[in-house]
């Protein structure tokens, strides 16, 4: 009997996926949460089942585990763990893991495009084209390699794995890979995933007003509570506010804190892996211990939402050249301006304040040290206004 212990995210039930089409009805797939493994490997490690093969995809474990599960292979016991997270390369130092982050050809690796592989290359497995397509989906997708690809199609697939339960998804992709000739959605899934696709949009515009930002360590970070859509959140979220190093998403029904970035040079992993956590560069999670929760939640508590950037000005728009106005929570005014050829000055209260090479370092300055957000027409030209007539009254007052 094969015994395939997986993720419950769309990695993870991709693994159990193939691993359905590969052994049929001699396997037992159990997906687990990040925690929920090592109480399974202890489990089955009572039971002493030499005569089982032993697949543990999407998930490491812990330091006792480690040693347990290899005793159980010196003494004639098949395991194999398969994983793709950088937390886990400890772990090739062992007979029975293989940790690969990446291809050689740069691609990023995913569970269940390892998985793949190793039942390709054994044989247990025939290589088509609806499987081909489907595991690359899901490998663009937990990768997050699908937005820059532009691949709309492993979004929607996710999209339908948290629309259904598990159990039904598995049986709609087993069915589908095995009688289709390439992998397409149904006419009723293309319909409620056009639904679902409003549905986020209207969620995610409203988190953006909830949305909040402190300095954690040396990361500006932006915190917001959801429950649902993490992953659409934290890169929407990333895309609007580019000055945040990462997006924490807290839920506080699972004690849960989900990191999120769009950054090359922000690596979230290494943000949960101080709280215990783990994950990708750009995607990751941790619970929320005693720490993270005086970080993320008790200290920003009091913290208002960060404002919205105007959108519909006519004259107020960013890298004007004549000058751009935003303002803060203290009513600070904040005036940036091009001086010369590749130099900005940025003003604060009519005061210069310092000088950039670009409007976007000023923006970022800005945006970051005060949380200030750029103003409707109004507002500008009525500064301007002012300033002008100041101007005019100081010029009358020398003469």
């Amino acid at each position: 009997m094969y015994r395939l212990y997986s993720h419950n995210d769309l990695d993870g039930v991709g693994c159990g996926i193939l691993a359905r089409l590969a052994f049929g009805t001699n396997v037992d797939v159990r997906y687990n949460s990040v925690q929920g493994l090592d109480f399974q490997i202890e489990r089955f490690l009572e039971k002493d089942r030499l005569d089982d093969v032993l697949l543990i995809t999407d998930l490491s474990v812990h330091s006792e585990n480690e040693k347990k599960l290899t005793e159980f292979v010196d003494k004639g016991g098949n395991v194999t763990l398969l994983d793709h997270h950088k937390t886990a390369l400890h772990l090739n130092e062992t007979s029975w893991a293989t940790i690969t982050v990446k291809y050689e050809d740069g691609r990023l690796a995913s569970a269940t495009s390892l998985l793949y592989d190793y039942l390709l290359q054994n044989n247990e497995l025939e290589r088509t084209q609806p499987i081909d397509e489907f595991v690359e989906l899901v490998r663009l997708w937990d990768t997050w390699e699908w937005e820059k690809n532009e691949a709309l199609k492993a979004k929607r697939l996710n999209d339908l794995f948290f629309m259904i339960s598990i159990d039904e998804f598995e049986e709609r992709m087993v069915k589908r890979l095995q009688e289709k000739e390439s992998f397409s959605f149904d006419e009723f899934e293309e319909k409620i995933l056009d639904m679902e696709e409003t549905k986020i949009e209207r969620y995610i515009r409203r988190k953006r007003r909830e949305l909040v930002q402190t300095f954690i360590g040396e990361h500006c970070a932006g915190i917001v509570h959801a429950e649902s859509y993490h992953s659409e959140l934290g890169n929407e979220l990333g895309k609007e506010c580019p000055h945040l190093d990462y997006i924490a998403i807290l839920n506080l029904g699972s004690k849960k804190i989900s990191f999120r970035t769009i950054h090359d040079h922000i690596d979230v992993s290494e943000v949960a892996n101080h709280f215990g956590g783990g994950g990708h560069a750009k995607a990751a999670g941790c619970t929320i211990t005693e720490e993270a929760y005086k970080l993320y939640i008790d200290e920003p508590f009091t913290i208002e939402p960060l404002r919205m950037d105007a959108f519909r000005n006519q004259h107020n728009n960013k890298a004007n050249e004549a000058g751009s106005l935003y303002v803060d929570h203290q009513d600070n005014r904040f005036f940036i301006y091009l001086l010369q050829s590749e130099k900005w000055v940025l003003e604060k209260n009519q005061s210069t304040e310092s000088y950039f090479s670009s409007y976007q370092e000023a923006e970022r300055h800005i945006k970051r040290q005060y949380a200030a957000w750029l103003v409707r027409d109004e507002m500008y030209v009525q500064y301007l206004a002012q300033a002008v007539l100041a101007a005019k009254r100081s010029k009358g007052t020398e003469q």
